[in-house]
């Protein structure tokens, strides 16, 4: 009887998560209808087309619901009535598929709406003009377009030459910088200090101006810039900055999708101490993963994407003087909304022995999260048309390493998802940074005699006792947490609780 009880738990979880997807699309909605109705002038709400509502779904209920439906929809009318009346920001930029901001204001307040605002240059000055919102963030590429726009702008903006944050307030646009804000939070959570340093900045874009701003502004002795087009530039810059004590990429490299790539040799900065990289995608870029290597202080992307909205979001509630000191209690507003963040856009990474679980536990997690489970053998397969024993069997292991790797770089670039991979996925080098770059990476140990080897021809050739010795190491270097579990007697017992301990891990999801 407490099977079935703990089954119909099970069914009624995942029927809440389906409503809550169906409910999240339905009120980004009617955020929607509310922008639109503001760019029309008019309001539109007709009482009898929401009486007539109220019985066509009551019609359309199963016999179950239906008594329930009107009660039900009058709650969800009136939400959808007071989402779209809420006032209306966004980010705005020319292309943002995979742009965070959302997600980040959502979290931090629920006072007014936000959305993606896309737009092509020559539809900026009917924005800048519609009234539609009460302000923006502003991206690549229109910082400098919006500074143009603005009526008054804020010391930073005025410096820089740069603008992120837009508010329309009465008969004025003003203007300011918060990216410098966010970099100064970045410096400060990671512990980085440049006061009396030399720094060294790659990239001359609008996010190194705010950079140079903030820098500055904290005593940095020497600040260097290094891009493809200056005087110092990437064939002359050990020469020329060799003793840079901090340095700072502002450029996209590194950035997904292209994630393997780089821009310096540390090796040739024999003074260096820290590195921080205002990319946030992937959150351990490859330049950071070197720098943690040599055991440097480092600092990645998203504290300062997440503190700069911080910022903007006092403007956008109506302050128009706000301190750049950071207080404890701002630190913790922004602390809780970068760990929020992270458990949501990194990977959930299984790695460990073959047959130690690690499928059957992705497959429960990705239940429990709603995520895209991804096993990287059964990838492969479609991959490449045929498993991962058949072609060792038939082509070798190394040609099977060979295209392991290629399908893992492929998915452990990405975010959000729960991946299982290979037993042996740790034996290359190569698919160290893969591992690392977007990913909490759980080793699930689990007792060799329990591990079977059929269907697996390297266990079966070689004994998982001699697999197991020349993987353990690497399982544990490569692994932000350790989960050990002997033998279990019910299957549901191993998945509930593992999955319960990765979840509280990485932040309490589900």
């Amino acid at each position: 009887m407490s099977e079935d009880l703990k089954d119909l738990r099970r069914q009624i979880d995942d029927a809440d998560r389906e409503l809550l997807k169906a409910f999240e699309k339905r009120v980004a909605i009617s955020r929607k209808i509310g922008v639109y109705k503001r760019g029309a002038g008019s309001d539109f709400y007709d009482p009898a087309r929401e009486a007539a509502k109220y019985e066509e779904l009551k019609e359309t209920a199963g016999p179950e619901s239906r008594p329930y439906v009107e009660d039900l929809y009058k709650t969800i009318f009136d939400i959808s009535k007071k989402h779209q009346n809420k006032p209306a920001f966004g980010v705005l930029g020319r292309s943002l598929p995979h742009t965070y901001s959302p997600q980040i204001h959502n979290l931090m307040c629920e006072d007014y709406s936000y959305s993606v605002i896309e737009r092509e240059p020559e539809e900026l000055d009917e924005l800048f003009a519609s009234g539609v919102f009460g302000g923006f963030n502003v991206t690549i590429p229109y910082k400098r377009e919006a500074f143009a726009r603005c009526d008054v702008t804020d010391e930073a903006a005025t410096i820089t030459g740069s603008v992120n944050t837009v508010v329309f307030d009465k008969d004025k646009t003003c203007g300011y910088n918060t990216d410098y804000y966010g970099f100064m939070f970045m410096m400060r959570r990671a512990g980085i200090s440049p006061s009396g340093k030399k720094v060294l900045v790659l990239g001359t874009g609008g996010a190194a101006s705010a950079v140079e701003y903030a820098l500055k502004t904290s005593g940095a002795e020497t600040i260097w810039f290094c891009d493809l087009e200056t005087p110092i530039d990437y064939s002359n810059v050990y020469d020329e900055c060799g003793d840079a004590e901090v340095i700072v990429n502002c450029t996209p490299v590194g950035m997904f999708p292209k994630v393997d790539k780089d821009l310096l040799d540390l090796d040739r900065f024999p003074s260096l101490e820290a590195c921080l990289d205002v990319i946030y995608n992937p959150s351990r870029t490859l330049f950071l993963q070197k720098a943690q290597a040599k055991g440097l202080k480092t600092a990645g992307g998203l504290a300062m994407l997440v503190a700069q909205a911080y910022k903007a979001m006092k403007f956008f509630r109506g302050e128009t003087h706000v301190a750049d000191d950071i207080t404890d209690e701002d630190a913790e507003v922004i602390n809780k909304v970068i760990t929020i963040l992270e458990s949501e856009m990194m990977n959930i990474t299984l790695i460990g022995m073959p047959g130690c679980g690690k499928t059957i536990l992705g497959t429960e997690i990705a239940r429990i999260t709603g995520r895209q489970h991804v096993d990287l053998d059964d990838a492969y397969t479609e991959e490449f048309g045929c498993t991962p024993a058949e072609t060792i069997e038939t082509e070798g292991e190394d040609a099977f390493r060979a295209n392991e790797s290629q399908v893992a770089a492929k998915y452990l670039a990405q975010s959000g998802l729960v991946i299982s991979c290979g037993g042996g996925i740790v034996t290359r080098e190569v698919n160290y940074f893969p591992l690392r770059c977007n990913s909490h990476v759980f080793y699930i140990e689990r007792p060799l005699d329990i591990l079977t080897s059929a269907g697996r021809p390297l266990s079966a050739s070689r004994g998982v006792e001699v697999l197991y010795e020349q993987r353990r190491e690497k399982y544990e270097m490569l692994c932000d947490h350790k989960l050990t579990y002997g033998k279990f007697e019910d299957k549901q017992e191993f998945l509930e609780e593992a999955s319960g301990k990765v979840l509280k891990m990485i932040g309490g999801e589900g």
